[in-house]
């Protein structure tokens, strides 16, 4: 059985296409879940709305709390890192996680920055050896396959590889590092693009990020029955 965390991070809460001011990248994860679970409704998900709920931001007694050992906490360092073990224990949990998120001022919107202060946590997705400074981080997050799945929306245009807006764009660069960092590697990211142009553009945009969705689900559907399937001995 495969496990999906889902997160949305759009401050809009409403889905393009159904609402006026809706979110285009709630868009793109409400297709991608809903086929997923069309297609392997045995798998399970978990859902956090990070856009209208977002984490707490990273405090003085949060990273006093982080960086002392499991076995010295005092009960006012565990009640500080309560929610980050929630956070953390869900993409423990997940064997692909789909964020969907706009793209912000050329970068994350804040709560989805502060979803990631919360779960790249030393101890718990990433280890420290002292005995290397020079190479000292180890991920945790490695032991298995974990998809990260990431759909975004963005207002302007240009700002996938190669586009001429590329350069401002540090929004996927960013999650592919901080994920990559804690051992989810195996990174998948579709965009829509032309928000504030509209019109043609913007609809074109969107099939075509659909059309990507659909089978980037099928890909990965194979990709875990084939998985599933146990060699011959």
């Amino acid at each position: 059985m495969t496990h999906i965390l889902h997160i949305d991070a759009s401050a809009r809460p409403g889905i393009a296409g159904t609402d006026n001011h809706g979110s285009h990248s709630r868009h793109l994860t409400y297709q991608f879940v809903s086929q997923w679970q069309s297609g392997r409704p045995q798998d399970t998900v978990t859902y956090r709305d990070i856009g209208q709920s977002p984490p707490s931001i990273i405090n003085h007694d949060w990273i006093a709390s982080a960086f002392t050992p499991e076995l010295s906490l005092e009960p006012w360092m565990k009640d500080a890192l309560a929610e980050s073990n929630q956070l953390v224990d869900e993409l423990i949990a997940a064997d692909v996680v789909v964020i969907g998120t706009p793209l912000y001022n050329f970068g994350m919107p804040a709560a989805l920055k502060a979803w990631i202060d919360q779960v790249v946590r030393a101890g718990r997705t990433v280890d420290i050896d002292e005995s290397n400074p020079t190479d000292p981080y180890i991920p945790k997050l490695d032991d298995r396959p974990r998809h990260a799945i990431i759909l975004t929306a963005r207002g302007g245009i240009g700002f996938d590889p190669g586009g001429e807006m590329a350069h401002m764009n540090h929004l996927e660069p960013n999650l592919a590092t901080a994920l990559g960092f804690i051992g989810i590697t195996r990174f998948h990211s579709i965009a829509i693009e032309g928000q504030e142009v509209g019109g043609e553009l913007l609809a074109a945009s969107v099939a075509e990020a659909v059309d990507k969705v659909e089978a980037l689900v099928n890909e990965l559907q194979v990709a875990f029955r084939d998985a599933s399937i146990p060699e011959p001995a």
